[in-house]
């Protein structure tokens, strides 16, 4: 099975020896050298920094970049050995590949593809995608998320308190009805199943959510496969709001 939405460029292996100051990784590489990469991620990365684990750098070519490497992926334990997306660049250039190929039916036949359209409140946010087209009744704006924290084969989001994301909910469900609304969350890992709120982390995010999809947001939780070789659309995880109820999509 060769259906990949975007191949890397040559990875280098090597093993973490630690995360830093949220932005720096020290890494081993096979070949026994040690190398400050630059980690493209935030935010606490609850279960992707262990010591020991095995990882996947790119390298850059650009002169003028002080850490020429990327930490890109990380090899986790919690099913089965599964790697999992670092780089939360990656999402929204990967959600591009996907909508320009038309892979989420559940958005219809849009014709055109906005990035980045300031949007909500004196249009000070920007929207990551605006869809339009004579064939779909209402603009359809969309906001990834990068989902990486797992329980089992559950995928959470968020892992901490997140403001930004708060507000992001708040801007969507505004322009209900409108507009159609779409939060996109997508899972940076092949081994989860089912998406659900991460209520431990932020239960504010989590009650703002299903308010949300009460007043008709939409969500797609999108399951990817990460491989040092590629990535790749496995389809809708099936999305879990209460601890007894499991919606699934269509």
């Amino acid at each position: 099975m060769n259906n990949w939405l975007y191949l890397y460029p040559p990875l280098y292996p090597g093993i973490l020896l630690k995360r830093y100051k949220r932005f720096f990784a020290d890494i081993e590489l096979l070949t026994g050298e040690v190398i400050t990469a630059h980690c493209p991620n935030t935010g606490p990365m609850t279960g992707m920094n262990t010591p020991g684990s095995a990882v996947q750098v790119s390298l850059s070519s650009s002169l003028t970049r002080k850490l020429p490497y990327t930490w890109e992926m990380i090899l986790v334990e919690d099913n089965e050995p599964t790697w999992v997306g670092v780089n939360t660049a990656m999402p929204n250039r990967i959600t591009k590949l996907a909508l320009a190929q038309y892979m989420f039916p559940q958005l219809g036949s849009y014709e055109q593809i906005r990035f980045e359209v300031p949007y909500g409140q004196d249009k000070k946010s920007r929207v990551d995608f605006l869809l339009a087209g004579k064939d779909i009744e209402k603009p359809i704006y969309i906001e990834v998320k990068s989902t990486t924290w797992a329980q089992g084969r559950l995928a959470l989001f968020p892992d901490t308190e997140t403001t930004r994301g708060q507000k992001h909910l708040r801007e969507l469900t505004a322009l209900l009805p409108q507009a159609r609304a779409v939060m996109l969350y997508f899972i940076n890992r092949g081994d989860c199943k089912v998406f659900a709120p991460g209520d431990a982390a932020d239960p504010i995010y989590g009650k703002l959510l299903r308010d949300a999809i009460a007043l008709g947001l939409e969500v797609l939780p999108c399951r990817f496969e990460i491989t040092p070789e590629g990535i790749r659309y496995l389809g809708l995880a099936e999305m879990q709001m209460t601890s007894d109820q499991i919606i699934r999509n269509s």
